[in-house]
Parts: C-alpha cells; structure tokens; sequence
C-alpha cells in the first residue's frame, strides 16, 4: 500500500483537479506532502517500535494509513485533501522500518536473504505499477477509488499482523531524543521537498539557496547535537561498522543514476516514441516480473560469489541496462524494449536485495532497530536525489528541443540516459572496499568476528 500509493496519486492529479474545481499545478502539493511525512516520521520510527513494540506500532500504522486513505477519498478541498496526505504518509512512516526490524529479528541471518527477497518485491512492483493502476482506475471509475482500495487491503492486514505478527521490543527503555527529532526531521523534510519540486520554478533562486542552506544547517546541526547525546536519536556511530556503512552509502549512490529512470522512461515512451499511456505503462510492467523471478536465484548467486562480487558487477550491469534504452526509438521492436526492462527488473532486484540485507550482517540483535531506521532515513533521502537528479539530466539535454518533435525528444532522452548510465556503473566503486567474506553471515550462514558492541552504547 504504502510503495503504491506513493506513485499511484501522480496519474489522477488532472481529474482530482477538474472534480475539486483547481489548477493541476496546485496539486503538486498532495504529492509533495507525502514524501514531507514521510521524511518526519521514519526516523521516530525506531524508538516508537522499541518502546511500544513491532506488532502495535505496525497495527497502528496500518490503521492510520487505512483510514487516511478514507479521508482522502473523501476530500472535498485540496486543505483537506493535503491534511488526509500528511497523516497517510506518517502512517507509510512507520510500515517499512518497523516491517523489515521485524523480518530482521525474525529471522537468522542465515534465512535472512530468502526473507528480505519477499520484502523487496512490493518495493519495486510499486512504482511500476502504481501509474498504471492509477490510470486504469481513473479511466474506467473515479479518482476516489485510488484511494479506497486501500480499505480491504489494511482490513486484510490488520488481521494479519495481529493474528500472527510478533512483538518486539528494545531490552532498554531509552528517552525520545526530541531536540534531534526536531532537527533532523526538519532538515530532511526541506531537502526532500526542495528535491521534490526541483526544476518546477515555484520558487526564486535566493528562497531555493536559503531553503537548502536551512535544511543543511539543520543536519549539522543534528550531527553536532547528536554528539554529546547518550541516547541520540539516529546512532550513526553504527556507521563504524563496515557492511553497514558500505550498504547505506552504496545504496545512496547507486540509486542517483536508477532514481531517475521512474522520471525517464515515461517520457521516452510517451513523449518520444508517441505511445499511450496505457501502453507505456505495460512496458514497465517486465521489470516487475524478473523482480519477482530474481529471488529464486539471488541467495545461489550470492553463496556462490559473494557480495563484493556480486555487487560490484550487478551494479556495471545495471549502467549496461540503462544505457540500452539510448537503442530506443520509433523503430524498435517491443520484443527487444520488453528484454531491457526484464533485465533492469532482475539487476535491480539483485541489487537492492543484496544491499539490504548485506546492511544487517555485522548488526546485533541490539541494534538492528536503529540501524533500520537509519537506512530507510537514507533510502528515503537517495530517492529524492534520485528523482531530481533524472529531472536535472531530462531537462539539461531536452532544453528547448519541442516537444512535437518526437526524434529531437528521443535523441535528447538517449543522451540522458547514457548520463545515467555513466554514474550508475562508476557507483559500483563504493562496493569494491568490501572484503571477500563480507555478508558470509547471511549468504553462507558463517559468522566472523566483526561485531557491534563497541557501538551498541554511544
């Protein structure tokens, strides 16, 4: 629900104008609105978890989203409508830290790529399938249906989760750290609505450099905070541990080059090659097909290989990927353009399955709250780099090239993609610091001796 809902909106934005009697443009904001709750929820999410335990907080959670998907759906003015987005993205806040803390408290080490295989799948059919669905939705019913068929789902899911969920805890009860909350929630909220409406031209340049300025400030100001702080709120001296820190960063910047393709391919096939978007939607829709097809062969790949080979090669493979839809155009046949998104659904699936479970192989038992929370911080930060940085390589090599001109569009997207493609494979470099036994606790169920308790206290 919640990866769907963060895409599905974007179709129905022109018919949730003309029913609420506005301009599309400002509608920007239910959108933007999302990734701002969602930027100030995750990082409480941890200690919320640890405090009032996994199966509440996730029940909760589901709740909250549910019956804000209910309000939206009944939303007659954009305050209100924004006002039902805020309180659904709290609720998405909370479902993918507190959701994967407790696969990573659930499960061995040993089992714990299987797991995260099935965590990574909704992640990337989301996005795919969300402006689709959205599509069809809008087309055959009304755009309130979007928001209403989140209703059964959380129904579902609510007797899941208190069926059969377990209930974790923190072994130590630790204060809310409220000063750090202020300020890195609201440093990581400005930066990601600032990514967010990046290139729109909303803002003047001085009100954009004192915006990003503010929101920087803010995030030292939480590093210098966090400092003297026995309970802070993000630890990030879990960063010492090496999978750990090697994963968060390396997720971060491979996902600056994949962020931007959700902004692409669209345009290629809708503004370049002149499809419709019901059609441009089912070519993406291969990508979510391998996803699901990669984790039969992931763990195998990876037992076999090891991460740092893995990782440093998927992630060459997936610049290969992208640099193949500069092939694209008019002329192409369907066969080839359905290969390439069944190849950058298994790269990325590989990808980011290894990165996040690679993330939890050093990490205690003690620890794996935080360090949750800590990664989806950054995951939901790269998304936004990601995302503005496909809309800065768009808009740098489109220019004034007209938009009727679909071989001058298509050209200009070939360039952008090459571009993606070039810093996708140089990101493979972070992976190369990986040592060849790294993650053997989670491929090959062998433990070594690098472990957390040095940082398990700050």
């Amino acid at each position: 629900m919640e990866q769907l809902d963060a895409t599905i909106v974007n179709t129905a934005v022109p018919s949730i104008a003309a029913s609420l009697q506005v301009t599309p443009l400002s509608l920007k904001s239910i959108v933007s609105c999302y990734i701002l709750s969602l930027a100030v929820g995750i990082p409480v999410s941890g200690w919320m978890a640890d405090r009032f335990g996994t199966r509440r907080v996730f029940g909760v959670a589901i709740m909250v989203f549910t019956l804000a998907s209910v309000l939206c759906g009944l939303a007659q003015s954009i305050p209100m409508m924004i006002a039902a987005r805020l309180l659904q993205g709290l609720g998405g806040a909370m479902m993918m830290p507190v959701g994967r803390l407790t696969i990573i408290r659930t499960f061995p080490k040993a089992e714990l790529l299987g797991a995260m295989n099935f965590v990574i799948i909704p992640a990337l059919i989301g996005p795919l399938l969300g402006p689709t669905l959205g599509g069809l939705i809008v087309h055959w019913t009304t755009w309130r249906v979007i928001f209403f068929i989140n209703v059964p789902v959380g129904l579902i899911a609510l007797f899941l989760v208190y069926r059969y969920m377990p209930d974790y805890r923190g072994e130590t009860r630790r204060p809310l750290d409220v000063v750090g909350l202020i300020l890195f929630s609201s440093g990581t909220a400005i930066l990601s609505w600032l990514l967010e409406i990046f290139g729109e031209h909303t803002l003047s340049v001085p009100v954009t450099a004192l915006l990003f300025a503010l929101s920087i400030g803010l995030l030292l100001g939480y590093l210098v905070h966090a400092q003297g702080m026995a309970f802070p709120l993000l630890r990030l001296s879990l960063m010492r541990v090496r999978t750990f820190r090697i994963s968060v960063a390396g997720g971060f910047v491979t996902r600056l080059g994949i962020g931007g393709l959700p902004f692409l391919l669209p345009l290629l096939y809708q503004v370049g090659i002149g499809l419709p978007a019901w059609q441009s939607g089912m070519l993406m829709m291969p990508a979510a097909l391998a996803a699901m097809g990669m984790k039969f062969l992931s763990q195998r790949l990876l037992k076999r290989f090891g991460y740092r080979n893995i990782l440093t090669v998927n992630t060459v493979c997936i610049g290969i990927t992208i640099a193949l839809y500069a092939l694209v155009d008019a002329a192409t046949p369907f066969v080839f353009i359905v290969l390439i998104s069944m190849m950058q659904g298994f790269f990325n699936s590989m990808q980011f399955s290894s990165m996040n479970s690679l993330a939890y192989a050093d990490i205690g038992d003690n620890d794996s709250s935080m360090a949750s929370t800590i990664s989806s911080s950054f995951q939901q930060l790269s998304m936004s780099f990601g995302l503005a940085g496909g809309s800065i390589v768009a808009a740098w090599y489109l220019g004034k090239v007209p938009q009727t001109d679909h071989a001058m569009v298509t050209s200009a997207l070939h360039h952008a993609f090459l571009a993606l493609a070039m810093v996708t494979a140089l990101s493979s470099l972070t992976f190369w610091r990986l040592r060849r036994e790294d993650g053997e606790s989670i491929s090959r169920g062998i433990v070594h001796s690098q472990t957390t308790p040095a940082v398990s206290q700050s």
